[in-house]
C-alpha cells in the first residue's frame, strides 16, 4: 500500500541509527503506485531522494525534501537452462537474505557477499562486493522506473557501466531511476572462488566445500571484523580501498613494505585503506559521540546519539590525516546526504 507521511523519522531507514527527519516520506509496494504517484506529483525540480535500505547513508542533518522508497518485494526464477538460472528480485528483499534463498536452493554466484547489509536494489547502484566477488559479476539486468519520463525502463548490464563500488546510478544517473526489479544470473554448478581472504583456511574446519559452507565461513570472518549495525551504528567499510599508479604504491612500499596491496593491472595498485587509518592512530580514537571501531578502522560507528555532522566531520579528519601521512587520497564509500 502507498503512504505518504510528513515530518517522517528516518533512525530505522539507515544503518548508523542517526536520528534524522524527512518532511515528506512516500513509500509504495507496485510499480503502479510509484507510477501515479510520479504522474500526481511533478518532483523533477524538487529536492527529492531514493532511500532503499539505508545501509551506505550517512544523514547530516534532517532532509528538506522528499524521500522515495520502495517497498517492492518478491523472488522468482523466471529462466533456466541447464547450466543457470535467472533470477528476479524485487528492490527491497533484504540483500543477506536473498543470499540465503540462492545458497539453500543450490545457485551459486553470491555466496561470498553473504552478511552484507541493505537491500538487493543497492546491490548494482554500489556494485557491492567483498572476497574477490562484485555484483557486476552476476547482475544480468535491472528494471528501473524513470523519475522524468515515469516510465519502466530496463538496463542491461553494460548499461550499468560497473566499476570498483560504482555505477552510472552514482554518477550521471544519480537519483534519476528508481530500481524496482533486479535480474541475477547464478549458477546451478558453482564455481568457488576461496582465493581471498581466510577462506580457505577457515574451510579446513568443514568436511565439504559447498555453498552453504562458504555461506557460514563468510559469515564467521565478517562478523569477527565488522561490528553489527543492529548493536552499534555503521554502516560497514566508510571509505574505499584506494587505487593508486603502481609506481607510486613502490615508493610507498619502500617506506612501508608492510603496507597491504593487491596489483590491479601493470599500472594500478589497490592499498588497504584501513591499514593507512590505523597507521594514522585512528582506530579505536572516539571524538564525540563518533568514533572508529576498535578492531576495524575502516568502521566508522555512532557510540550513541552521534549527529551526522559529528561523524562526515571525523572521517574528513581521517583523510587528512591519510593525505598528509601517506599523500594517499580516500575516498568515501559512504554517501553523506
Amino acid at each position: 500500500m502507498a503512504i505518504l507521511h510528513r515530518n517522517y523519522s528516518l533512525k530505522s531507514y539507515n544503518t548508523f541509527g542517526i536520528e534524522a527527519k524527512a518532511d515528506y516520506f512516500f513509500e509504495f509496494d507496485t510499480i503502479d503506485e510509484i507510477k501515479s504517484f510520479l504522474n500526481e506529483n511533478s518532483i523533477d525540480n524538487s529536492n527529492y531522494l531514493i532511500l532503499g535500505g539505508g545501509s551506505n547513508l550517512l544523514f547530516t542533518d534532517d532532509y528538506e525534501g522528499l524521500i522515495l522508497h520502495p517497498n517492492i518485494k518478491g523472488i522468482e526464477v523466471v529462466e533456466e537452462n541447464n547450466d543457470s538460472v535467472l533470477v528476479k528480485a524485487g528492490a527491497n528483499e533484504d540483500w543477506d537474505e536473498f543470499v540465503a534463498w540462492a545458497v539453500t536452493n543450490g545457485y551459486g554466484g553470491i555466496e561470498n557477499l553473504s552478511n552484507i547489509p541493505g537491500a538487493v536494489g543497492a546491490a548494482p547502484v554500489q556494485n557491492i562486493g567483498a572476497y574477490g566477488v562484485e555484483a557486476c559479476q552476476v547482475v544480468e539486468k535491472l528494471d528501473a522506473i524513470s523519475i522524468e519520463s515515469k516510465k519502466q525502463v530496463e538496463f542491461q548490464n553494460f548499461h550499468c557501466e560497473f566499476d570498483y563500488r560504482d555505477s552510472v546510478f552514482k554518477k550521471e544517473y544519480k537519483n534519476l531511476f528508481i530500481i524496482t526489479h533486479v535480474y541475477f544470473r547464478l549458477k546451478k554448478k558453482p564455481e568457488f572462488n576461496l582465493e581471498y581472504g581466510a577462506i580457505q583456511a577457515e574451510l579446513e574446519n568443514y568436511d565439504e566445500v559447498n555453498l552453504k559452507n562458504i555461506r557460514e565461513v563468510i559469515i564467521k570472518i565478517r562478523e569477527s571484523k565488522l561490528p553489527d549495525p543492529e548493536v552499534i551504528g555503521n554502516a560497514g567499510s566508510f571509505f574505499k580501498n584506494p587505487i593508486v599508479e603502481t609506481r607510486f604504491a613502490e615508493k610507498l612500499l619502500a617506506k612501508h613494505p608492510n603496507c597491504p596491496n593487491y596489483e590491479i593491472d601493470n599500472t594500478n595498485t589497490k592499498l588497504a585503506a584501513g591499514w593507512l587509518i590505523e597507521q594514522c592512530g585512528w582506530k579505536g580514537k572516539q571524538v564525540g559521540q563518533a568514533g572508529v571501531h576498535k578492531d576495524q578502522a575502516l568502521v566508522l560507528v555512532n557510540l550513541g546519539g552521534a549527529k551526522g555532522y559529528e561523524v562526515l566531520r571525523l572521517a574528513n579528519d581521517i583523510k587528512k590525516s591519510v593525505l598528509i601521512e601517506f599523500g594517499v587520497k580516500l575516498e568515501m564509500e559512504v554517501n553523506a546526504i
